[in-house]
């Protein structure tokens, strides 16, 4: 896992870094620097907006005496979408955008809970209940 993360973080922001310049080359540096500003505006305000909607559906549920469960991994969605698109870069952007709008966001779902329901099979998460 170690490994994993390790060539996370050297790979990805390469990747990053190649890509701003290629696009610099190809629209010219203002355009690009423009781009990444406006994607970071559009993807606060989007972020904001999606979260006050993840927030109402929690209060929502919770008043019905539900748990808010898949409310909980659009709003964990939404933190780590926006934080990526605030993160200058084409390939955080695109990630970001992925997670953040509603429609996209229920096709990455699955695979979240997936990776939570495996972890806590093997004993990674723990799940105190206090009723």
């Amino acid at each position: 896992m170690f490994r994993i993360l390790l060539a996370l973080i050297i790979v990805v922001p390469a990747l990053e870094i190649w890509l701003l310049i290629s696009i610099g080359q190809y629209i010219g540096p203002w355009l690009t620097i423009l781009l990444i500003i406006l994607t970071g505006i559009l993807g606060a305000w989007l972020a904001k907006y999606q979260g006050l909607e993840a927030l109402r559906n929690a209060q929502q549920k919770m008043s019905y005496g539900q748990m808010p469960g898949d409310v909980i991994i659009d709003g964990i969605c939404i933190l780590v979408g926006g934080v990526l698109l605030l993160t200058p870069g084409f390939i955080s952007d695109s990630i970001g955008f992925l997670l953040l709008i509603p429609a996209t966001r229920n096709i990455v779902k699955p695979f979240i809970i997936r990776g939570i329901r495996n972890r806590m099979d093997k004993g990674q998460f723990t799940i105190i209940n206090r009723r």
